[in-house]
């Protein structure tokens, strides 16, 4: 499974696999994510990397707001120095869910020439249509985020106003 947009100049360098999960719960409790995340180490050494880091400073830790994500900060600054072949993820949407960070990393990428890996895909930045392909996944995994976090919250949503009606209580959202 060794992808024609992976060169030797790659695998020189290390490649970093990026495992988060956005709260503790999700650590906790969904852990067939995490070891399914984990387990990507597997696609970097078929791919043919032999120096592999695993970043996961920041399970637990959502993507979203103002959050500090010390691996992922860590990950963007050792791309730059171009110490990193590729930055691999289960899902690309992982790395990244405001396009601030995301563009960065794309850029970063492209510069200095890593590849992005998904459970799917190789990506390299440098060629146009794969530069499409990452800001329309993230596009619409943001999208999709919040269309399934509004889905989410409609039961909720539902049940609250019944427990208020039923104790003669009245619930204003």
């Amino acid at each position: 499974m060794i992808s024609e947009k992976i060169r030797p100049h790659h695998l020189e360098r290390k490649a970093q696999l990026y495992v988060r999960q956005s709260s503790v719960h999700q650590v906790q409790h969904n852990r067939e994510s995490g070891a399914l995340q984990y387990a990507m180490q597997g696609r970097l050494r078929a791919l043919g990397w032999s120096a592999i880091e695993v970043i996961d400073d920041d399970l637990g830790r959502s993507a979203a707001g103002g959050v500090q994500r010390a691996g992922f900060e860590c990950m963007v600054a050792e791309v730059c120095l171009g110490k990193v072949g590729a930055v691999c993820a289960r899902e690309v949407s992982r790395f990244a869910r405001n396009s601030r960070d995301w563009q960065q990393l794309i850029e970063m990428c492209r510069v200095v020439d890593t590849v992005l890996i998904d459970q799917e895909t190789v990506y390299a930045p440098r060629q146009g249509n794969d530069r499409l392909l990452l800001g329309l996944k993230v596009a619409s995994t943001s999208t999709n985020s919040i269309s399934c976090a509004s889905a989410r919250s409609r039961p909720a949503t539902r049940r609250r106003a019944a427990e208020s009606s039923s104790s003669g209580r009245r619930w204003v959202s």
